[in-house]
């Protein structure tokens, strides 16, 4: 078998429409919230019958916006600081000879108006219009492993950084609570992450830097205590 022809059954809609502050793992930061909008021939509520019974789903989905650039037969982990090398196949990488990732997201529930069939998820990590390539229940007695060794990420990363607004992010958060009532918290949990290059020097790091969460551009920076977001404001469009 030398070719193996895949087709999407959905895609995502995220909250994440660039790569760069996506969490590193699904689950970090639970007020991420996406939903996957099944494709038509995929939509009949038939094939979501007994899910409600699940509370989390494997997800699986085709790494789109980094397909093209290939891969190689080793990877530089951020949990390693960007600079150690392993092999592909002992990472997570989105570089891969097969470009699929794998994440158990929390189910909330589905519906299906006007014959659109979406199911609604939490602790999302995934690109905003990824393809999605299959769903599963997660089944826990089967999928948590109660000695299972975890290598080079063994541990969850740490979450003692200091994060703070200044007024004007403040006024602008309470300008946007109406449309987004968890975007506090939702950019709090990303940047307790520290999304930052895991080569850039932490401590010298003066550079400010933008994320973009729904329709909003985030400027935040690092400061001698923690992470200070400086402004969010809606993205300019033509």
């Amino acid at each position: 078998m030398k070719e193996i022809n895949l087709k999407p059954i959905g895609v995502v809609h995220s909250p994440y429409k660039q790569k760069f502050a996506i969490p590193r793992q699904p689950n970090l930061v639970p007020a991420g919230k996406g939903t996957i909008e099944l494709f038509s021939g995929y939509a009949d509520l038939n094939c979501l019958r007994e899910i409600d019974n699940f509370s989390h789903l494997w997800t699986l989905f085709f790494f789109h916006a980094t397909a093209e650039r290939g891969w190689s037969p080793t990877v530089q982990p951020p949990r390693l600081g960007g600079q150690k090398k392993v092999g592909v196949f002992a990472s997570r990488s989105p570089f891969r000879p097969n470009p699929l990732g794998l994440s158990v997201l929390k189910y909330i529930g589905h519906k299906s108006v006007n014959g659109k069939t979406t199911i609604e998820v939490q602790g999302i990590d995934i690109l905003d219009k990824t393809p999605i390539i299959d769903i599963k229940p997660y089944i826990p007695y089967a999928d948590s492993i109660n000695d299972a060794r975890g290598g080079y990420a063994n541990d969850p990363p740490k979450e003692n950084i200091l994060i703070d607004f200044t007024k004007e992010a403040e006024d602008q958060l309470l300008a946007l609570k109406l449309t987004y009532p968890e975007l506090r918290e939702f950019i709090i949990q990303i940047l307790c992450q520290d999304p930052r290059p895991a080569w850039r020097p932490k401590d010298t790091d003066k550079k400010q830097y933008g994320m973009v969460l729904y329709d909003l551009n985030i400027k935040w920076k690092k400061v001698k205590n923690g992470i200070s977001v400086i402004a969010i404001r809606p993205i300019e469009t033509d």
